[in-house]
This record gives C-alpha cells, structure tokens and sequence, in this order.
C-alpha cells in the first residue's frame, strides 16, 4: 500500500464502473497529480453478460474476467473489503482478505459495489438455489449440470432421474432468458453422447412473475422470444412465482409441484447492502441518491454509479426518469464520472451524464437471440440467426481489453469448427477431498469409534468367558449331585 502525501481517490469495487473509471482517470491524469487505489474482494472484474455463455460451454470462463492488476498497473489494488466510510475525516476502514484491518484515507471516493442478487423469504431458496452473478456460479451451474446427466444415465431409480433431468429457472429477464437458452442447448448437445439420456426425458421449466419476458427489447420480440423457448420444449409460466423449493421439492404459485437437484435463480438484483453502512444517502430502493454529474448528494467529493445508483436520465426528458441498470450504461457513466473526478481535482466544473438508449441484444443459445436498435427515432428488431450475430458482435467488442477481445473471438472461431466440450468437473468444487482421504490420520470421530468397538468386543469377551465359567460350575455341581446320589442308593441297598 503507498504512502504518498499525494491526493488519493479512492474506487470502492472493481466490477465494471470500478475497472472503467479508474482506467479513465489513469488515462486522464498528469504523471505524480493522484493515486487511484481500486479495493474489491476478488482481484478481477466480471463481465456479467458473457455468463450465460460461459455456463454453456461457449466461452472459456477465464476469458470472462478481467484480472484488475493488470489492467491496471498504476493502480494500487487491495484485495478486500471496505467496511466503513467516514465523510468527515475522509477515512474508509478497509478489511482484507488476511490481517487486521486498517484505515485508508482518501480526499476524493467513488462508490462502485455493483449490485447483487435480489432475493426473497422462499423457504429452501438459500439451500437449493444456484445464482448467476459471477463466473464461480456460472462453472458451478455447468458443472451441476452435467453431473446430473451422469447420474440420470446411470441410474435405474425412476425418481432419481426425473429429479435429476428437471431444470428449474426463476427469472424471465435477460439473466434468465438467457441462462435457459443456452444450458438448454448445451444439454440437448451433451445428450447425445449419454445413452440412456434423451432431450424428450429432460424437463426444462421457466417462471416469471411478469407477464411476459425479455422486457428490455419490447413486447413483440419478448413475445417472439417467448414462443420460441416453448417451440424448444421449455415450459414457461407466466405471472406466476416459486413459493417454496424445500429439498429440491418446488412448488409454484400456480399449483404446480416438481421435484428437481437444479434451481436456478436470476429473479432481478439489488443494490449492495454494504452501502447501508457508508451514510449515504439511499433512495426508496437502496440505490446511492445522485445527480447528473454522479456526484452524491449533499457532497463535493463522493461519485457513484452503475447498478448501485440512481443516475437521472437526463436524455429520457421527464422527471423521475433513471437509467436502467446495464452494460450500456455502466460503461458510459463510468467514463463520465471518471472526467468528473479529473474536473473536481483541478477546480474545473462537471458535466452531466446524458445518454440516449441504442438498444438491446439477447442470445437464446446457439444461433437464436433477438435485438433491438435505436437509430434516432427508428427502431430496428431483429430475431433469429441474423440477431445472434449482432449480440455476440456487441458484447465482443464491449468486453474490456483486446487481450479478451481476442480470446472470446478466438473461442467462437474455434467452436465453429471442434464441438462443445461436455465435461463434468465437479470436482473443482472440492479438490482436496480425494487426496484428505488417502493422506488425513484417523479422525477424532474414527478413532472413538474404534475405542468403542474394542471396549464392545473385550466386554463380549468377558461375557462368554463368565458364560463358560458358570457353565463349568453348574457342570461340577451337577456331578458331585449325581456322586452323591449313587453313594446313597448303594447304602440303601446294603442295609
């Protein structure tokens, strides 16, 4: 960690407006003018859209994160997590990975801790539920995936099977389109080399409160999207929500009741609680209450953005109007914030955010998706193979760095040509387990386990040694009766 007496700005988060606005103020900044210190649990950026993908197989998960150091080589990046902010003294306590924590002091703070998943009181959910916020949960889901087609091939257990092959999603927006869509294919794929396994024995079930899905593109390409996941055999359940998923048993608040080992949820987010313990001040949903110039409320120098603000929507033209939570936006609103740290630093006035919407793009799987583009007043929607092209185009170009960009062309080139990979790696989740279980001592459970049986065996022991004793003794009394009882008849005789 530095020790300059220079001004610090401090970026808390690395996810997409933390990695881009600090990359802005780096670019910006005259050489020795500030020190940018980036703090963030994980040491690398995700880049959410590209989940679906990597849970699918279609992309690498390593080419779906971006490693912050790297990115940032003038940077100070602290692995950790800041706990508490103090405005008056301009102090942030930062807790890290290992170690006591410690205070940081900072002169200028930018808040870009993202969003997470937004949940609700369903009891099993915490249990049973897999989320698709980061790239952990996106192999995780693959990888539990596949390993259910092992169990359903190798299993003569009926019920084991159709819990195995039912697929449970909870969300209809792009998360959750999108993730069905593309496991769906990847299963489909995958069931061709598992005998005993066929896309007619697998059951795929969407669930959305709304009354339609996909609402960033409009409600004709939502619907074209929707008719198009059931003309592939997923059944999709409108207006309906999930009220318990108890051991994997779930029940719809439709009436419908399945058992299923595969829940995933993708029902929407929610700004990061953490913000609750920085002072801010929050809008009705939790959201860091901002300007057009990002700068917080009541501030001079506290900037948010991206998922855990409310950023006016000054091209929208009405009030009340804020800027959806996405890609699009974080990207533009990082850049923006980041020009306006670099004016506040050197006393020059800011400027506001203002961004009109170009559209949206979604993939459904392979060669499938739908999008929207906005040219002015002109609105152009496309579905099929020719809308696939253009999601894949945009976020390719959008993942940050050209060593990524790279490498996510260089997968779907490669994939045009060799086939999807259909491996189960379940193991990672564990990987010590097998060799803890070849080099660990006895456990202490084992080893009174042990002494128990011995105790038993030495009791038992005695108990048949005592059995044999007592048995001998009635054996000797016995006899000597017997002795006796002959001695007398013979002197009965004799006289």
């Amino acid at each position: 960690m530095s020790t300059t007496e220079r001004p610090r700005i401090l970026v808390v988060g690395g996810g997409y407006v933390g990695l881009y606005t600090a990359r802005r103020i780096l670019k910006k900044m005259r050489y020795g003018e500030a020190t940018v210190t980036v703090v963030d649990p994980r040491s690398y950026m995700t880049y959410q859209p590209f989940l679906p993908e990597a849970a699918a197989g279609s992309i690498s998960p390593r080419h779906v994160v971006v490693p912050l150091r790297r990115v940032l080589p003038k940077a100070e990046v602290l692995t950790g997590r800041v706990t508490t902010i103090d405005q008056d003294s301009k102090i942030a306590t930062i807790a890290p990975l290992v170690g006591e924590a410690y205070d940081l002091p900072f002169d200028y703070l930018v808040v870009a801790m993202g969003a997470v998943s937004r949940t609700f009181p369903i009891p099993g959910l915490a249990e049973n539920g897999i989320g698709m916020k980061g790239v952990e949960e996106a192999i995780g889901l693959r990888n539990h995936v596949l390993e259910q087609l092992d169990k359903a091939d190798s299993t003569n257990d009926e019920d084991v099977r159709r819990r195995a092959l039912t697929f449970v999603f909870v969300g209809g927006g792009f998360a959750g389109a999108e993730t069905v869509g593309e496991v769906e294919d990847m299963a489909r794929d995958a069931a061709r080399y598992y005998p005993n396994v066929r896309r007619e024995d697998m059951r795929f079930i969407l669930v959305d409160v709304a009354p339609g899905i996909l609402p960033e593109v409009g409600p004709k390409l939502g619907e074209w999207g929707l008719e198009h996941l059931k003309s592939r055999g997923i059944e999709c359940y409108l207006k309906t929500s999930m009220e318990s998923c108890v051991d994997g048993h779930v029940v719809l608040s439709n009436g419908l009741e399945v058992d299923s080992s595969t829940i995933v949820w993708t029902a929407g987010v929610k700004p990061n609680p953490a913000l609750a313990r920085f002072g801010l001040p929050l809008g009705p949903r939790g959201h860091v209450d901002v300007d057009a110039t990002m700068q917080v409320s009541g501030t001079d120098h506290i900037w948010a953005a991206g998922d855990n603000a409310q950023v006016p929507d000054v091209a929208a033209g009405k009030d009340g109007a804020y800027c959806p939570p996405n890609a699009q936006h974080a990207l533009r609103q990082a850049k923006a914030l980041g020009d306006n740290v670099i004016s506040r630093l050197r006393g020059f006035p800011q400027g506001e955010y203002k961004h009109a919407n170009k559209g949206a793009v979604a993939g459904l799987g392979l060669h499938k998706g739908v999008a929207m583009i906005v040219f002015g007043r002109t609105r152009i929607k496309l579905k099929g193979r020719l809308a696939w092209y253009m999601h894949r185009t945009y976020h390719g170009l959008a993942v940050p760095t050209w060593n990524r960009k790279i490498r996510v062309f260089a997968d779907w080139t490669l994939a045009m040509f060799l086939k999807r990979e259909v491996v189960s790696l379940g193991a990672m989740e564990h990987p010590r387990e097998e060799f803890y279980e070849a080099a660990s001592p006895v456990t202490a459970a084992a080893a009174e386990q042990a002494a128990a049986d011995r105790k038993t065996r030495v009791k038992e022991s005695r108990d048949a040694n005592n059995r044999d004793a007592n048995n001998r003794d009635v054996s000797g009394r016995d006899h000597q009766g017997d002795r006796a009882g002959r001695e007398h008849r013979e002197e009965a005789r004799a006289s």
